[in-house]
């Protein structure tokens, strides 16, 4: 059953990348033909998509390959690198958007607005079944998707309004400003994703975990006298690693040290934590790092 969700999701995240390479084209030969930026700029939004869709298609397969001697951890990092690669993209095809848009806010040019009004509606009708139909997938993934195709649904509504205001008024400006509010839309969720990937690449403490509540709930345990050298990271924002070195009141037999660490990792399991690994020591012993134990 497992293994047929899985299937289910990668079938998704395939026509997804697929319906996004297909509107990317289309865009770009819609946008020259209607000498729209905001159509242009559109097709750089969903280029974005499509790269990101394709990463993550691409990653998905490398990152469940377990550890080997080249990556001990397994390659389930290599999905941030998808991030990193599709947020360069987008950064570069956001400005070059801007370059060109900018100046025609002060020099207008004429759009072929009726053309713009067919692409809309072609768009808000095509991404906008592929969202409904992604929306109730389980998946965490497939909810991703699905909010990829909402933002091209309110792009394309965006474009929709743009071209019937121009279609009663002489205002070709519009196109201009919806080609600028587009970019900037994409470059702002560019610094959000960049932000998330950073804080994971630089091991950061996981959002979702509280390592005071941690700390406390360890120091709770029977038999313990303190804890020092906690960590916590995460591999790739879903797999999070914690280790700790646990000071105990007395020395205690193998068995029931063993008892106490299996106590402990259930404990940081409900907690988030998919990986511990837990170093006993007695109050007389001195810790061995160089720089301190804390």
């Amino acid at each position: 059953m497992a293994h047929e969700h899985h299937h289910e999701e990668v079938k998704n995240i395939k026509v997804a990348f697929f319906l996004n390479l297909f509107f990317t084209l289309f865009e770009i030969v819609g946008g020259f033909f209607t000498n729209s930026m905001a159509i242009l700029s559109d097709a750089v939004h969903d280029l974005g998509d499509c790269l990101s869709l394709g990463l993550a298609w691409y990653f998905q397969k490398v990152s469940s390959k377990g550890s080997d001697s080249s990556y001990s951890y397994g390659y389930k990092r290599f999905s941030l690198m998808g991030a990193v690669i599709n947020s360069i993209v987008l950064v570069v095809g956001s400005i070059f958007i801007l370059t060109a848009a900018i100046p025609r806010i002060f020099h207008p040019e004429e759009t072929h607005v009726a053309g713009m009004f067919f692409l809309a509606i072609v768009g808000v009708l095509v991404n906008g079944l592929a969202f409904i139909r992604l929306k109730k997938g389980s998946s965490l993934n497939e909810k991703v998707v699905s909010l990829h195709f909402l933002e091209d649904v309110l792009g394309w509504v965006a474009i929709l309004v743009g071209a019937v205001i121009m279609h009663f008024f002489d205002v070709p400006v519009i196109d201009s400003l919806l080609s600028v509010g587009i970019a900037f839309f994409v470059l702002f969720n560019v610094y959000k994703n960049i932000k998330q990937t950073l804080h994971i690449i630089l091991q950061g403490i996981p959002a979702d975990i509280d390592i005071e509540e941690i700390s406390h709930q360890i120091h709770e345990f029977k038999g313990i006298e303190d804890i020092h050298d906690l960590h916590v990271w995460s591999v790739d924002g879903n797999y999070n690693i914690l280790t700790v070195h646990v000071v105990l009141n007395t020395l205690l037999e193998k068995d029931k040290i063993t008892e106490l660490k299996g106590k402990i990792r259930n404990a940081l399991k409900q907690k988030g934590i998919q990986h511990a690994t837990i170093e006993f020591e007695t109050k007389d012993e001195r810790c061995d790092f160089e720089d301190g134990c804390n």
